[in-house]
């Protein structure tokens, strides 16, 4: 491997629009074709339907908001790792940087990698076979290889190597498959209203909801619209971070949110309620009936260029959290290192890669997901309620952004992020205590690393 500078620096050279196309890339994926007939199923009412995403896209922004300034009092790498760290101390901070390393980023970066094989496989049909070619028993695990897990591997591999390699490469990549797809969804959204065969009427037809069932449904939109934080988690390497990552956080999730209510009323025009409640493949069913059957496959490519744009941010966002535990000691102490001509941090990718692909062959993602999924939603509140703690900790420290709405925006996302753990735990006991369990795990690595002290200090200056 070429040389490694020993400081842990990162270099600013992203602008606002490179961070907004992180966070554009981030949120919108797939789901936004396979929530909507789950949440239709739930509220049976066109107008219950548009309020609970606009509900959901309003606590987001209001998240957004938060993570705003508490990106611009903390510019560091690493994203709520650094406002736990700051509020509630080492621990918390590690649990949720532990979270994201076995589950959070490189879980998802598994799932999104095979779901791109899966979806590679309706026009190649080789990339998407599932008949095992070998499998290796490990006791509580088989790692099985079969073409469509090769496929997946190439694809973390591909854009993990494209990352690694700076972010010159790396930024390219991420403003092309997030214009892409921001491109598409916006003419898919016009051509079907504009030419598509639907009808008003669609918007009249309704059931009675409760409030329960429209509470209900704000969870599938909530993690529908997750990852509207992830530039804070490049805070580091953006320019005039004060300045520019909130306007990255504030225009990624606005475009979001505009394009999720955009569908969602496309999809209330195009079809009755009862045609597509508990459809997970509303996007394609939509396309064929507005747009014809030539549409639809135009949507399967879409979702793939969009699965791969999720994954491109993921690769770039999840190692700098790993990249910050290093420099205060609480990961491995090669990953706190930066490489002397790229400027990434080389082994904080490399091994969120090899983690990813050991869940592609061992399959485990599934599970991970599953069991830690509340996760998400959990800590991103707690990193909110850190504004909280650093409002009355250090307020007269100098604030380039404020967050809007403060105290009332920020409550009201961590009062619904509480609930959504809560009802998650009441829903689904045995696999939130299983996610509980993968969490708590973490409680000893981190007293085994506490015993040895950091490559560098946690301020990222080298140690003597």
């Amino acid at each position: 491997m070429p040389d490694i500078k020993s400081r842990p620096t990162l270099e600013r050279r992203l602008g606002p629009l490179d961070a907004t196309a992180i966070v554009i890339s981030n949120v919108i994926g797939v789901g936004i074709f396979t929530t909507p007939g789950i949440v239709a199923q739930m509220l049976p009412h066109p107008w219950a339907i548009l309020s609970v995403w606009i509900a959901g896209g309003l606590l987001a922004f209001a998240g957004a908001m938060a993570y705003a300034e508490l990106a611009a009092l903390r510019p560091h790498a690493g994203g709520e790792y650094v406002y736990l760290r700051e509020s509630f101390g080492p621990l918390a901070a590690f649990l949720t940087g532990w979270t994201s390393f076995v589950a959070g980023f490189s879980g998802a970066i598994a799932a999104g990698a095979v779901g791109a094989a899966a979806y590679l496989g309706r026009f190649i049909p080789a990339a998407g076979d599932v008949r095992p070619l070998l499998s290796v028993p490990l006791g509580l695990v088989t790692l099985s290889v079969s073409r469509r897990s090769i496929v997946a591997l190439a694809v973390i591999a591909g854009l993990t190597l494209i990352h690694l390699r700076g972010l010159g490469p790396g930024r390219l990549l991420q403003n092309t498959l997030a214009g892409v797809k921001v491109a598409a969804l916006a003419i898919f959204v016009a051509l079907g209203f504009a030419i598509g065969g639907g009808a008003a009427a669609h918007f009249h037809a309704a059931k009675a909801v409760s409030a329960g069932s429209w509470l209900l449904a704000l969870i599938p939109v909530m993690f529908s619209y997750s990852g509207w934080n992830a530039a804070a988690y490049v805070a580091e390497e953006v320019r005039d971070p004060g300045r520019n990552v909130p306007r990255a956080l504030a225009l990624g999730t606005l475009v979001v949110v505009t394009i999720y209510i955009a569908l969602n009323a496309l999809y209330l025009y195009a079809l009755p309620i009862d045609r597509f409640a508990g459809s997970i493949g509303v996007g394609e069913t939509v396309a064929a009936q507005l747009l014809g059957p030539a549409a639809a496959s135009a949507i399967g490519l879409l979702a793939l260029v969009i699965i791969l744009g999720s994954l491109s941010a993921m690769v770039l966002a999840g190692p700098r959290v790993y990249f910050a535990m290093a420099r205060d000691g609480l990961f491995f102490h090669r990953a706190a290192r930066v490489h002397a001509g790229y400027r990434t941090p080389v082994a904080a990718i490399v091994a969120q890669a090899l983690w990813s692909g050991l869940l592609v062959l061992s399959g485990t993602f599934e599970q991970l997901l599953t069991y830690t999924g509340f996760a998400v939603v959990l800590f991103a509140g707690v990193a909110v309620c850190a504004l909280f703690v650093l409002r009355r900790r250090c307020p007269d420290e100098p604030r380039p952004f404020r967050a809007w709405g403060y105290p009332l925006a920020p409550g009201l996302f961590a009062v619904a992020s509480l609930a959504i753990v809560l009802n998650a735990m009441r829903e689904s006991p045995w696999p939130s205590a299983a996610g509980l369990a993968v969490i708590a795990a973490g409680i000893p690595l981190y007293w085994l690393l506490r015993r040895t002290p950091p490559a560098v200090a946690p301020s990222g200056a080298p140690r003597v």
